[in-house]
């Protein structure tokens, strides 16, 4: 079973990608976290996300064993994701592997921007979850704050609004809710209530 789970940042995507995985004994990918490693390397030797030659080597060379980097979920790291996620060439160089970890027998849980509607448009269930960007906001905000990053609730905000924006009007891949896909919008539900709603979509998909 292929499920494929989109939304912009902080709608809770990722968490329930790794519970919607666990819950079915799939293997999960957050894509995002390609992306933050494109950008995170991409800085290392000295280049800003903006330089598309840089990132699209950084993805050329990127290494999926350090996606466990727990570096990889800071809010200015996201924000460099974002940018280097916008470029053509970085896509296409991330694409295959993708493409292949969604292609495992076993089947797979893939979450991110483009799953499905470019990466796998013939996903068995599909999911666009999302939330208000208020909510988004605050629910980062907390997340951020309980680790000790030295942020405020008004820059959190700020950085999901410009990463609606660049994710949503980029020219390849940009986000969007797939015709097929099941809207679950988890702004007035808790981790818990979010699941069960999408484990009720996907058992009705599949049965």
């Amino acid at each position: 079973m292929l499920i494929a789970i989109d939304g912009p940042a902080a709608s809770g995507k990722g968490t329930l990608g790794r519970l919607i995985a666990a819950h079915y004994g799939l293997p999960h990918l957050d894509t995002g976290k390609l992306y933050r490693a494109v950008a995170r390397d991409t800085s290392a030797v000295g280049h800003a996300p903006s330089d598309a030659d840089a990132a699209l080597a950084a993805a050329k060379a990127l290494d999926p064993a350090t996606l466990d980097d727990p570096t990889l979920m800071g809010t200015r790291l996201g924000e460099a994701a974002s940018i280097v996620a916008s470029h053509p060439g970085v896509r296409e160089a991330l694409r295959a592997y993708q493409r292949a970890f969604a292609g495992q027998v076993s089947g797979a849980v893939i979450d991110g921007r483009d799953i499905g509607t470019v990466i796998c448009p013939d996903a068995d269930v599909k999911l666009f979850v999302t939330a208000s960007a208020d909510e988004r906001a605050n629910r980062r905000f907390k997340e951020l704050a309980g680790k000790g990053d030295n942020i405020t609730y008004d820059e959190v905000l700020a950085d999901i609004r410009a990463r609606d924006e660049r994710d949503t009007n980029r020219a390849v891949s940009p986000l969007r809710q797939a015709g097929d896909a099941a809207l679950l919008d988890t702004t007035k539900m808790d981790i818990d209530a979010a699941f069960r709603a999408a484990v009720a979509i996907v058992d009705a998909a599949v049965s």
